[in-house]
């Protein structure tokens, strides 16, 4: 894939970023992205999302496509393999750094991804102390935070979470795709939440 994929991506992901206030109030788009090297590394989920007939957007398509187009060059990340997660998750949960290690694109401001989610897919609650900002780009997801009412997030929603505060999502119908990003806490990973914190 020629370099001017992911600067295409990039481009789309800032008018995005920059274009919707409670993002750019979170976390300005960084000033010093800066490109680098990516290593392909492919899982399931991507097939799914390149294929995935439900994954409209109505008013992101642009930024939506783009991600679609590199997804078959993107390095995927497999965050909880050997957390003793489901097979089915492992399968189906998609997620490739856009700025960050593994990623198209380096900066010391913030980390961005996209998740992806199929149809009827569980997201356990886990947390990290990133502080993190999720836009919904395409589809719908339920979104559960510990502390918060549950909420349905559809294309345009923000959800906020707080430094190691515990979240889920769940897909129903319809798949869901987001625009990822951490403003701190960028050197530990997401951990699955032991279930008597939650309680």
């Amino acid at each position: 894939m020629s370099r001017n994929s992911w600067d295409r991506l990039l481009s789309e992901i800032r008018a995005v970023h920059c274009n919707t206030p409670r993002l750019q109030a979170f976390c300005p788009f960084p000033d010093d992205v800066t490109p680098q090297k990516v290593t392909p590394f492919h899982i399931n989920a991507s097939d799914l999302m390149q294929s995935d007939p439900a994954l409209i957007s109505q008013h992101h398509t642009a930024c939506t496509t783009a991600l679609r187009d590199c997804a078959s060059q993107a390095h995927w990340r497999q965050t909880y393999k050997n957390s003793g997660i489901d097979q089915d998750f492992m399968d189906r949960f998609g997620c490739y750094t856009i700025i960050g290690p593994t990623g198209p694109f380096h900066s010391e401001q913030m980390r961005a991804w996209v998740v992806y989610m199929p149809a009827q897919l569980w997201y356990p609650f886990h947390h990290h102390p990133g502080e993190e900002m999720y836009l919904t780009l395409a589809g719908q997801a339920q979104f559960l935070a510990q502390g918060e009412p549950d909420k349905t997030m559809t294309e345009g929603d923000t959800s906020h979470h707080k430094p190691n505060q515990p979240h889920a999502t769940r897909t129903e119908d319809t798949p869901f795709l987001a625009y990822v990003v951490w403003r701190n806490g960028f050197d530990v990973l997401p951990v699955l939440t032991p279930s008597h914190q939650l309680q």
